[in-house]
């Protein structure tokens, strides 16, 4: 970092950051969905308002859960995203990432952020993962709704019936408002939001 010119590392770090809008969620090739607007910001973008949620239900401190929101994929700008069957053969060398991409910038509170998420020690930490979470049932519901028979066996496992142990996302759960907020989501449809909202008239 240039420490006589701040201002320029942190323009860098914002040039980086736009780049996850371009950057595709990589489960699309296992779910067979070619869904191109589901990218690393649109992603952390919802985590985020969940996060928020969570926090309020929770009564834990909102800010550093939603930083650590914004935070959680942040590292895949350098790496790119990878599936489970990905995982099994790539080595992320995530604190290294960190140290690189945030530990660089003229603040440290990012880092300690990213830092704090990754241990998951602290209630906002552990809320933060579960919005990740979340985000992806609410995907998978999406993806369901629309026909998608994989998306349909991730999100409800292969059984006919809901049950914990067939959504890994939902056994991964840690507070009891993710839980709740997990199971309103499977219960609902994704486009209920705006059955009162339309309109006939020009």
């Amino acid at each position: 970092m240039d420490k006589a010119n701040p201002e320029t590392r942190l323009a860098d770090f914002l040039f980086e950051i736009g780049t996850m809008r371009r950057l595709l969620r990589i489960h699309r090739q296992l779910l067979l969905a070619d869904d191109t607007s589901d990218n690393i910001a649109s992603h952390s973008y919802r985590v985020t308002i969940i996060g928020w949620i969570l926090a309020k239900m929770e009564n834990v401190e909102p800010y550093k859960t939603v930083m650590m929101c914004l935070l959680h994929d942040m590292g895949e700008i350098r790496t790119g995203d990878h599936n489970w069957v990905h995982k099994r053969y790539v080595e992320i060398k995530d604190e290294q990432i960190v140290e690189d991409q945030l530990g660089t910038l003229p603040f440290s509170e990012l880092a300690e952020l990213a830092k704090e998420y990754e241990t998951r020690e602290s209630r906002e930490s552990l809320l933060a993962k579960d919005a990740d979470l979340l985000d992806q049932i609410l995907l998978l519901r999406e993806y369901e709704w629309q026909g998608n028979n994989e998306a349909r066996v991730w999100l409800r496992g292969k059984g006919k019936k809901f049950d914990d142990e067939g959504n890994a996302q939902f056994k991964k759960l840690y507070s009891d408002s993710a839980k709740k907020l997990g199971e309103a989501i499977l219960e609902q449809n994704p486009s209920d939001w705006w059955n009162n909202l339309w309109t006939s008239g020009k």
